[in-house]
């Protein structure tokens, strides 16, 4: 009798699988338009491609940035006012707290410019552009090419195009590999070092609860800290 029960189960599974597909993912702001801007416009979306990612235009990419290490960032006015989780600010908060302010108990809120707390090794970083670079990378590699040769190859194609790319400017660089190393893309960056703490709530109602919570919605928290990047 299981056993039927088991053949049933399986039935069902290669029935149904078929109407079943992964259709989720990150991509490369580039490639939008190519892979998955038809897609996203009937779930909904109404950004043009160009409004998402361009090199010569205002867009969506000029508003998200990292900030510091790893954390992502919205910039939300025109006066460099910035936007991110309460855990990706904490350790800025708490560079500024003290035992007469305790910002991470109190929170903090600054009502003027003037009142902004600067906060010393944090930096706002902007992608300025993206461009693929994969046939200057594995030019000279074919099949016959040895692991180490390869290796050598690619170390110098990529350190001559990332300096190539910012000569002379205020960028920084890198070339990051994707698909398993069939694919190289040059990313140029602006990096901002004048941050300022603008507001957080206190660390009772910002605080997250673990990766589990940073990844559930609704939240009923209020992750958020402020920031503003000064040029």
């Amino acid at each position: 009798m299981n056993k039927k029960l088991l053949f049933i189960f399986l039935g069902f599974l290669i029935l149904f699988s078929r109407n079943v597909k992964a259709d989720e993912g990150m991509w490369l702001p580039m490639l939008v338009d190519r892979l998955n801007y038809v897609d996203m416009q009937k779930m909904g979306l109404q950004l043009t491609a160009a409004e998402i990612y361009s090199v010569n235009h205002s867009s969506l990419k000029d508003a998200i940035v990292q900030f510091g290490g790893g954390c992502t960032g919205e910039i939300i006015s025109k006066d460099g006012l910035l936007i991110t989780n309460h855990h990706c600010g904490f350790a800025s908060i708490q560079s500024q707290s003290s035992v007469q302010h305790d910002y991470l108990t109190d929170g903090f809120w600054s009502m003027k410019k003037e009142d902004e707390l600067p906060i010393e090794g944090l930096s706002v970083t902007f992608l300025i552009r993206i461009e693929d670079v994969t046939a200057k990378v594995l030019n000279g590699i074919d099949a016959s090419t040895s692991e180490a040769d390869r290796n050598k190859i690619i170390k110098a194609a990529t350190d001559k195009i990332s300096a190539e790319a910012i000569a002379n400017t205020q960028y920084t660089s890198d070339v990051k590999s994707f698909f398993e190393g069939n694919e190289y893309y040059l990313f140029v960056y602006e990096v901002f070092n004048d941050v300022r703490l603008v507001g957080a709530p206190p660390s009772a109602i910002g605080a997250f609860g673990g990766d589990t919570d940073n990844w559930m919605w609704p939240r009923h928290t209020c992750d958020f800290s402020m920031f503003r990047v000064y040029m």
